[in-house]
């Protein structure tokens, strides 16, 4: 308040003069002013300000005589205080957006569960267990406004906020901020959890058919008063500010929908439930009109929430089904969701719903963005052209000039591949009259003509719908058109003779026949195009009209051994496309393909009936694997029964394929089917195939871990077939001049597999536990070598044997190299594995890549602390782990940083961080990384250090340090240990933001 204000108050009241303004909620709760202070008309503090004050002064902790902080007192100044906030929030009628907009969310937080405690709500119990109907209503209204509040804050922190440019830097409103901001997080992380009982009760208020009462100044007044004065006036029906239910209502209504709309993003149904929240408050604001005193609603918010929820919740009337497509363009165009257009043209070109003008103005829209510069739109726009000029041709227009020469100028397989489909999907056989087929069969033949590559001529004619709808006639004059057309201008010398100039047209079915047998993955269609091939000529192999069909030599010998030629192409034509299906993870097709090979070889070859049925049960492990196998649902019973029958099968001469040996194994072990490896698996298995014996070394380790480690014997033996994999022979020659020289073969046949098979099937597995044990294993076979400097730690370690007997046979390089594709496929499986990323990081670290070495240090403790919210666990962080984030931070000079982490040690490196204090070319942010420092003894000694060399202001950083109250060495063990920890998590978050 001015002094002149002050002096005009002082006149009219006849009081002295008030005292600063600094004073004032010590003034109006002396004097009582409060009510009269309100009503003027700018009074100044403002009436949100006042609770602010009233809050802050009531909610600051006290100091005992020990000088230990406590809670706040709960003596008669606090509760006035505390009833004073609450009469200015009363003075603003509880509106919820003037205190919104300015108060910060604790201390809005602390002032409604003020209001809950002064309007009788039980402590402890929860809003969504009280029946609102049957509470007196001041209660039921303090109960909607905390949770009208609590949705509308989870809604508001949803949208993205402008960061305001930074003044200069001040430590303590620096600190002040990160208070308020991690005191925001809390209250709303608490909020989110009870959203779903805040929506529950608002729902319930949707319910109630009687008026409510708000807390005025009087109500609260006489609650302040003892029980006995108040004779029962509160908790009758006619205290407090009136609220009709239809206001209430809207307010909820709007609310809730604002609630359902945030919750669209992650769950589309919650779209209807806004949609339909937001049209009722549209009508309850109707109903109310311009008497509504306390219904508050932003109309041109609301106007745009109705309108997006009709653009993304389709309507049940006819009115808003037409323009859902309009909108789904809309949508998709603003997102760049190109593909999604492409489909709705498509789809539409079935419909007819979309005006032409309207889709020429989509295409004339990415036109301008394409030439502009962005060159990723000229396929699109290719593909809108497309889909446009078959809806033209549907309806009887005529080709634009554009599409001809986006086409005809530069034609592609791909262009001729997407306008076949759109044509396909754009005409239903069935149900097009025969006009819309001519059109479209006259359209195809058009473009056939204009066409002069001979390759896409033969994609078109040979295609399904080409076939259907041109007679043979209409195919045989379109051949004739197309031989008599005028040559087109050569530069050649001398004149080549043109492919329509052949005689015999019988070349031209034939390739038109071998392309469709390329493109085609259904069986029996491949069936009747070999049928036809071979009724033409009986001298070509069809199996090798594609290079593409690739079949392992260990079957071909047998399939091509099949005297009938089409049986024999056939059947290799079916194995081929299967194969190439799998590989592509095109499943259905190649069920589809191996099932009619299997049919068809039953009939005469036993050898080639179990070979499908080997290539079936691979194809069965592959689908549950990439399907509902990556959610960790568990096979079914049959599958692993074929999976076992498999590794048992005994059947001579049957060709085999390693990987489907190597595929069982690993589906074994990825499903912890140990006990069947351990102890089920044939002797003579273990002897003839080298991955059911690795299978069941490994599931004997996994099974033996928990033992002593005197049982683990398997262990040994797994370590010795590893070593022998990873052991080079040794070969002499002598050279040119006399000497003797020594060649290591890298992939020796010393062991039971070479080194790559090793490594190709561990990336087949996905079980942790199996995995964590061959890193490990890797890993302590690096660490044996003896010029070994830095050891790379891992889990399990221990099991193995720490020597070999001859450690020049083993190749460590490329045992190094394993180890790191090793951890780059682990990580690649599950990347929040805290020893998988300490391995990562000791490499990192034992090849001087510092700041990767601490990135991966740093994410391992993340991952296992929640972003270092809670505390690292000391088994992740040992003291090994830490020295070794000490010397990274000291190489990358970052000094101030290696004294904060000799604290993280079991005990003080005191030394280390003296030294490391004493450095003045420090690249980290030095005296602003004092506040993560909670060991005295360092801050007393950056005291002296600061002071030696003159530096004030840094020594000033240093002693507001060490005053800070929760470091007093008086304090009780729990206290220091809860400031250090505090100190830990933002130091290590800090470090985490620096790193990553």
């Amino acid at each position: 308040m001015s002094a002149e204000a002050a002096d005009r108050e002082a006149a009219t009241s006849s009081r002295p003069c008030t005292p600063p303004q600094t004073c004032w909620f010590e003034f109006l709760l002396e004097e009582s002013l409060l009510e009269k202070h309100l009503r003027k008309p700018c009074p100044d503090p403002a009436p949100v300000q006042l609770i602010v004050q009233f809050l802050e002064q009531a909610s600051k902790p006290s100091v005992n005589e020990q000088n230990q902080v406590q809670p706040p007192p709960d003596n008669k100044r606090n509760r006035i205080l505390k009833l004073l906030a609450l009469k200015v929030a009363a003075h603003l009628k509880w509106d919820l957006d003037i205190l919104e907009k300015s108060l910060s969310v604790p201390v809005l937080n602390m002032l409604l569960n003020e209001l809950l405690c002064i309007s009788k709500v039980p402590p402890g119990t929860k809003h969504v267990d009280m029946d609102l109907a049957t509470l007196p209503p001041t209660t039921a209204m303090a109960i909607l406004l905390y949770n009208r509040w609590a949705i509308r804050t989870i809604v508001q922190s949803s949208f993205p906020v402008k960061q305001a440019k930074p003044g200069p830097p001040q430590l303590s409103v620096m600190n002040q901020m990160q208070q308020e901001k991690e005191l925001t997080e809390n209250i709303l992380k608490v909020l989110k959890e009870q959203a779903a009982d805040s929506i529950l009760v608002l729902e319930a208020a949707l319910k109630l058919n009687k008026d409510l009462y708000v807390h005025t100044m009087r109500t609260l007044d006489l609650l302040a008063m003892e029980p006995g004065m108040v004779n029962g006036e509160t908790e009758s029906s006619a205290a407090g500010l009136k609220i009709k239910i239809q206001e209430v209502h809207c307010q909820v209504c709007y609310d809730l929908g604002a609630a359902y709309f945030q919750q669209g993003s992650t769950n589309s149904a919650a779209y209807e439930n806004g949609r339909e929240k937001f049209f009722r408050t549209k009508e309850l604001m109707a109903e109310i009109g311009s008497l509504s005193l306390h219904c508050t609603i932003d109309e041109k918010r609301l106007a745009g929430y109705c309108q997006a929820c009709d653009v993304l919740v389709p309507s049940s009337d006819s009115t808003s089904q037409q323009l859902t497509p309009y909108s789904q363009v809309h949508i998709c165009l603003r997102s760049g969701n190109y593909q999604e257009v492409i489909q709705i043209f498509i789809e539409d070109n079935l419909t007819f719903s979309l005006p032409v003008q309207f889709r020429q103005s989509v295409l004339r829209e990415l036109f301008q963005k394409a030439q502009q510069g962005n060159e990723a739109l000229d396929e699109i726009c290719f593909k809108i052209c497309a889909c446009n000029t078959v809806r033209d041709i549907l309806e009887g227009r005529t080709i634009s000039v554009q599409f001809n020469q986006l086409l005809f100028l530069r034609p592609n397989k791909e262009k001729i591949d997407f306008l076949l489909e759109v044509c396909s999907r754009s005409v239903n056989l069935e149900k097009t009259s025969d006009s819309l087929k001519g059109n479209m069969a006259a359209f195809l033949r058009n473009v056939c003509l204009g066409l002069e590559d001979l390759q896409y001529v033969f994609m078109i004619s040979s295609h399904e719908l080409f076939i259907t709808l041109l007679k043979d006639e209409e195919r045989k004059l379109l051949v004739d058109q197309m031989r008599k057309r005028s040559p087109r201008i050569n530069l050649c010398i001398n004149p080549v003779t043109s492919f329509y100039d052949i005689p015999a047209s019988a070349s031209v079915n034939i390739g038109q026949l071998e392309h469709q047998l390329i493109l085609s993955v259904d069986p029996w269609r491949i069936r009747q195009i070999l049928i036809e091939l071979h009724g033409m000529t009986s001298e070509r192999q069809f199996w090798t009209v594609s290079n593409k069909w690739e079949v392992p030599s260990v079957y071909s010998g047998v399939i091509l051994g099949i005297k009938d030629n089409l049986t024999r192409d056939l059947v290799y034509i079916l194995m081929a496309k299967g194969l190439h299906s799998s590989a592509v993870k095109d499943f259905p097709h190649a069920k589809q393909l191996f099932a009619a090979c299997l049919e068809l070889v039953t009939e005469f070859s036993p050898k080639l009936r179990q070979v499908m049925l080997n290539e079936m049960l691979l194809l069965d492990i592959h689908t549950h694997e990439a399907g509902v196998g990556q959610s960790g649902e568990r096979p079914p019973s049959d599958l692993i029964s074929r999976v076992r029958g498999y590794l048992e099968m005994r059947l001579p001469d049957i060709p085999l394929r390693q990987v489907v040996a190597e595929e069982c194994v690993a589906f074994m072990l990825n499903w912890r089917e140990n006990e069947y490896l351990t102890l089920q698996v044939p002797a003579f298995l273990l002897q003839n195939n080298p991955y059911v014996k690795l299978g069941q070394l490994l599931a004997a380790t996994c099974k033996e871990l928990p033992g002593p480690k005197e049982s683990r014997r398997t262990a040994k033996d797994l370590w010795e077939v590893v070593v022998q994999i990873c052991s080079v022979s040794n070969q002499h020659k002598r050279g040119n001049d006399g000497r003797v020289s020594l060649i290591k073969q890298r992939e020796s046949t010393l062991g039971i597999m070479y080194r790559s098979e090793l490594l190709s099937f561990i990336k087949k597995l996905r079980e942790p536990l199996v995995l964590t044990i061959i890193l490990s294993l890797f890993v302590k076979l690096h660490n044996v070598r003896e010029d070994i400097v830095n050891d790379i730690t891992a889990e399990h370690i221990s099991i193995w044997p720490s020597s070999i007997p001859n450690l020049q046979s083993v190749d460590f390089e490329a045992v190094a190299i394993t180890v790191k594709e090793l951890v780059r496929y682990t990580l690649s499986i599950n990347p929040n594995n805290h020893s998988w990323l300490i391995i990562q990081a000791d490499i990192y670290f034992a090849t001087n890549q510092y700041s990767a070495a601490l990135h991966y240090y740093l994410q391992a403790g993340a991952v296992c602390s929640d972003f270092f919210n809670k505390a690292v666990p000391p088994d992740v962080y040992t003291d090994q782990v830490i020295k070794r984030m000490i010397k990274c931070c000291s190489l990358l000079n970052c000094h101030t940083q290696v004294a904060i982490l000799c604290q993280f040690l079991r005990e003080i490196d005191y030394k280390t961080a003296f030294k490391s204090l004493q450095e003045q070319n420090s690249h980290d942010a030095m005296d602003s990384y004092y506040d993560y420092i909670w060991d005295v003894t360092i801050l007393e000694y950056l005291t002296y250090l600061h002071h030696k060399r003159g530096e004030t202001d840094k020594r000033q950083i240093a002693i507001k340090a060490i005053g800070q109250t929760e470091l007093n060495a008086s304090n009780p063990e729990e206290v220091l240990q809860l400031a250090a920890q505090r100190r830990k998590k933002k130091f290590l978050q800090a470090m985490a933001k620096l790193y990553f």
